[in-house]
């Protein structure tokens, strides 16, 4: 209880409407979970053409990662993500009616687009809101509000989708218009209105903040996105997090895949799958507080080792129980992972071009969603599914190896904070 509450306690009101949103949001996110099981099983379609679906969507979030960042500069945070999420239920609803492979394509781009607009959105708001010492923490806590919604959709959507996929379909955008009601009455517009000055500007962000109004364009407006493009240490980060969450993805495609090729049911996949939600929501807050002291490089290092081999592990289970076993393993990866990197990025972020880096920095996940089904489809088509587990395993320590080459360049801006937050404090940054 004294970690629930230390966890919870001191934040704004505001960040807490936006959380109570996304866990709405979540909570009815049937579609993306089980879109390739509805593709391969239900439509008919081949595990190739599931994956370039999927791949289509990631082409969409990585369109809407640069443009919403920069309509969140510019236009705010607030009417961007309400349209993204307006449109977005649009979408979802029309998908649910597609029954022609062409016209599916095309609505999972559109909706790559639209659900995939929200992230730069949330992640700068969240960075408006709350103070740095408490920045890890916040992300944590968004975290744990997708990962709760996550894990009760995933264990519903098996059983729903056994009376149809529609009914997933139309319930999914319900819940994403019900959570652009509640931003649109209880969140407020966090843009800031002018950059921040020299004395302003927070010790972790300066040096980039100089260098950015130095080398494009005067104080008085902000940078373009070639500022955020030439900053050396944040675009290290953007691509190892692109390679660990190119492992994760494989839950979307590969993982239902390749448990469909053994015979195993959708209700199987969606009990499965919602072990993930379980985890993160039943050991989040004690993993991060037992690696409150640890150097955020080393949190970063085990857990794309765990990330990789826990997937890896994949090509020798063929039983329930130990393809949960499996989810588990990547599981604690994704947890000690995901906020610290989030943390990560929104510590080098100048708030006054924040949408803009946390539009580059959703790249790395919409970019893993677009490349890791694709070729995760491909591998299973052509080599099976033992060779892609084999080699998100050598991408796990791919990232491994990049983090720990990070130590020096990162410097202070990783150290662990002091211990005011029970969530995560061997912080730098936000999500994706």
């Amino acid at each position: 209880m004294r970690a629930i509450k230390d966890t919870m306690g001191g934040l704004p009101s505001r960040f807490w409407w936006l959380w109570a949103s996304t866990l709405i949001n979540r909570l009815g996110g049937f579609v993306t979970t089980f879109l390739a099981l509805y593709l391969t099983v239900d439509q008919g379609l081949s595990a190739s053409f599931a994956g370039l679906v999927a791949a289509l969507y990631g082409i969409g979030g990585t369109v809407a990662a640069v443009v919403a960042g920069v309509l969140a500069d510019r236009l705010g945070r607030r009417p961007t993500l309400l349209v993204s999420q307006l449109a977005t239920a649009a979408a979802m609803a029309i998908l649910g009616f597609s029954r022609q492979p062409v016209l599916i394509a095309v609505v999972v781009t559109v909706l790559g687009v639209t659900a995939n607009a929200a992230r730069p959105c949330i992640q700068a708001i969240i960075a408006d809101l709350v103070s740095d010492k408490d920045r890890v923490r916040a992300f944590s806590l968004n975290y744990w509000a997708v990962n709760i919604g996550f894990g009760v959709a995933s264990a519903a959507a098996g059983l729903i989708a056994e009376q149809g996929y529609l009914l997933l379909f139309l319930g999914n955008s319900a819940s994403v218009l019900l959570c652009a009601i509640v931003i649109f009455l209880k969140v407020p517009e966090t843009r800031p209105q002018d950059p921040p000055s020299a004395d302003q500007t927070p010790s972790a962000d300066r040096d980039t903040a100089v260098e950015q109004t130095t080398d494009d364009e005067p104080s008085s407006s902000a940078p373009g996105l070639g500022a955020v493009l030439r900053d050396g240490r944040f675009m290290v980060v953007v691509f190892l997090a692109f390679l660990v969450a190119m492992v994760l993805m494989q839950y979307t495609t590969s993982l239902p895949v390749s448990m469909g090729k053994e015979g195993f049911s959708s209700a199987d996949y969606g009990f499965v799958i919602s072990m993930n939600g379980l985890m993160v929501v039943l050991a989040q807050i004690p993993v991060t507080r037992l690696l409150k002291d640890t150097r955020p490089v080393t949190v970063l290092v085990v857990a794309s080792l765990l990330a990789g081999f826990g997937f890896g592990l994949t090509a020798l289970v063929h039983s329930v129980p130990l393809y949960i076993m499996t989810v588990c393993i990547w599981t604690i990866g994704e947890i000690m992972h995901n906020p610290t990197s989030m943390a990560l990025a929104a510590g080098l972020s100048p708030a006054h071009i924040r949408g803009r880096y946390q539009g580059i920095y959703t790249l790395s996940w919409s970019g893993a969603t677009f490349a890791g089904p694709l070729l995760g489809g491909i591998v299973i088509d052509r080599f099976g599914s033992d060779t892609l587990w084999a080699g998100c395993a050598v991408v796990g320590v791919i990232a491994a190896v990049g983090y720990g080459a990070l130590a020096k360049p990162l410097g202070q801006v990783i150290a662990p904070a002091a211990p005011t937050s029970t969530q995560q404090e061997r912080e730098p940054e936000t999500q994706g």
